[in-house]
């Protein structure tokens, strides 16, 4: 048996999968994100030990129903939000109580300082990294050294999420080529980070771990460990890798040309590739594949199950209360008033751009909309159209992804928004190309950090397994051509943009 964490911004699912890679089990423990100053969001990193910790005991009670035990686990492997930025002293003690997480922007300065040295293209060019340049972790180590010398000053190594627990685990740091590469300061090609702009950032290069492979068994459990999660002290621990690299590899995506999309709060589409997907304009992120030579290139629309929540919480205030009445899910209610509409919701268009404009709208300053309501419309035209143009939206990200590659026709989907036969149906119109949903749901990233434990342990040999446990459940083909909806949200956009 494998245990695979998913260390995620809400809480830690850690899941039981067997050999052949069938999740057994799996329980969810949360943790609160702190934002002390604007652009400051923070995590205990106790917490994640924490969450760790108690899932672990959890699912090995209910795996005790299932006359399953401590002894049959073999391997551990941890897929980590990215970006972490954990101070650690010589003596491997954390030296804040709470540490910046991925979303955290607090370091514009630094960055601005940076690139003042190194043109900012050659910089995107070289890492892949498409986010704001804030969000990486070489210039959150720069505000701690300007804003905190004092923990700078007792600073010996700068560690990931995932890579802070595997150290908890068995007292060994390093980081794995996924992770390493959300830096800020590593060559995606050279698969390595660049010491010269490290150093020229005034740091020096030993601050951050060695990188070792996705698969690579760092340790086994320390006996303090193993016994704090009732496991075998005999219990292999792999590196693991980042979040959105272990997705793709548990959505089945990782080799070349193979693409899925995850739908959340923000949604993205994801493709594989020997090489790294870079434009310079639409700044894809591109992160290390936790698969061998392969790189995980995507693009992203901010708000997408943001904006339906944003409907639920505005419009559909009557909906949530007899949600909770009736012990249902909100969004199926949503959804069933949906489906009172018709494709193209009696004309109504939804923008979701509530969040703001990425590089793929015509301006940073758009804002969202409603277009073409009269008299005539009802809610469940407003929810389809919602769900509608967050479709439309991502077609701008699957059109751009095709300009930088050629990708199969038949799209994985994973989250949330993967759920509804409705919103399948709406994607693969909006988006014309198959959408299937597999057994794996939510499960995405569970399962890739499970595969990175069974080949590193030999269990598995490669990664072909994958699409064994991969099981097609349903496919959408496009059954309505959306070309004048397209042309018209695209005008409606750039509309929206001139007057934000």
């Amino acid at each position: 048996m494998i245990i695979s964490y998913d260390l995620g911004t809400g809480g830690n699912k850690a899941s039981l999968f067997d050999n052949d890679g069938s999740k057994i089990i799996s329980v969810f423990e949360a943790y609160p994100t702190f934002y002390p100053a604007p652009n400051f969001h923070e995590q205990r990193p106790e917490d994640w030990m924490h969450a760790v910790v108690q899932s672990t005991r959890r699912l090995l009670r209910e795996a005790k129903n299932r006359h399953i035990t401590a002894d049959d686990i073999t391997a551990l492997a941890i897929s980590g939000h990215s970006l972490g930025c954990v101070p650690l002293d010589k003596n491997g003690s954390v030296l804040r109580d709470t540490t910046p997480i991925w979303s955290d922007r607090r370091s514009s300065k630094e960055a601005e300082t940076f690139f003042q040295n190194v043109n900012a293209d050659d910089w995107y060019s070289a890492t892949g990294n498409g986010f704001p340049a804030a969000h990486y972790t070489l210039f959150k180590v720069l505000w701690y050294k300007n804003n905190e010398p004092a923990i700078f000053a007792e600073t010996d190594k700068i560690i990931g999420t995932k890579d802070y627990i595997n150290y908890r685990l068995t007292g060994k740091i390093a980081a794995d080529y996924s992770y390493a590469s959300g830096l800020g300061a590593y060559r995606l090609t050279e698969w390595q980070y660049d010491e010269d702009w490290i150093r020229l950032a005034g740091l020096p290069p030993e601050l951050f771990p060695k990188i070792v492979p996705s698969t690579q068994i760092i340790g086994t459990l320390t006996p303090p460990a193993a016994d704090e999660l009732g496991l075998s002290p005999k219990t292999a621990v792999a590196a693991g890798g980042v979040d959105n690299s272990c997705m793709a590899l548990g959505a089945g995506c990782f080799q070349d040309g193979q693409l899925y999309a995850s739908l959340g709060s923000s949604s993205w589409i994801a493709v594989a590739d020997s090489k790294p997907l870079l434009d310079v304009r639409l700044k894809p992120y591109v992160f290390t594949h936790v698969v061998p030579q392969q790189f995980a290139s995507a693009l992203a629309l901010f708000s997408s199950g943001t904006s339906l929540r944003w409907i639920r919480d505005q419009l559909c205030r009557d909906l949530c209360g007899r949600a909770e009445k009736e012990g249902v899910d909100v969004y199926d209610l949503m959804i069933a008033e949906a489906e009172t509409s018709v494709s193209g919701a009696n004309g109504v268009l939804f923008n979701p751009t509530l969040g703001g404009g990425s590089a793929l709208d015509p301006g940073p300053n758009i804002r969202g909309a409603f277009l073409a309501l009269d008299l005539s419309h009802t809610r469940g035209d407003l929810i389809r159209a919602a769900m509608e143009g967050i479709a439309m939206n991502l077609r701008l990200v699957l059109d751009a992804v095709r300009k930088l590659t050629a990708v199969q026709k038949r799209m994985n989907v994973v989250g949330g928004g993967a759920i509804s036969p409705l919103w399948r149906q709406i994607y693969a119109d909006a988006l014309q190309i198959e959408i299937a949903k597999t057994n794996i749901g939510q499960d995405a990233a569970a399962l890739g950090a499970a595969a990175l434990a069974a080949v590193g342990t030999g269990i598995w040999t490669d990664f072909a397994n994958i699409a064994r446990v991969l099981q097609t459940e349903d496919v959408k083909v496009p059954q309505t051509d959306y070309s004048h909806r397209l042309a018209q949200f695209s005008r409606d956009a750039a509309y929206l943009a001139e007057r934000g």
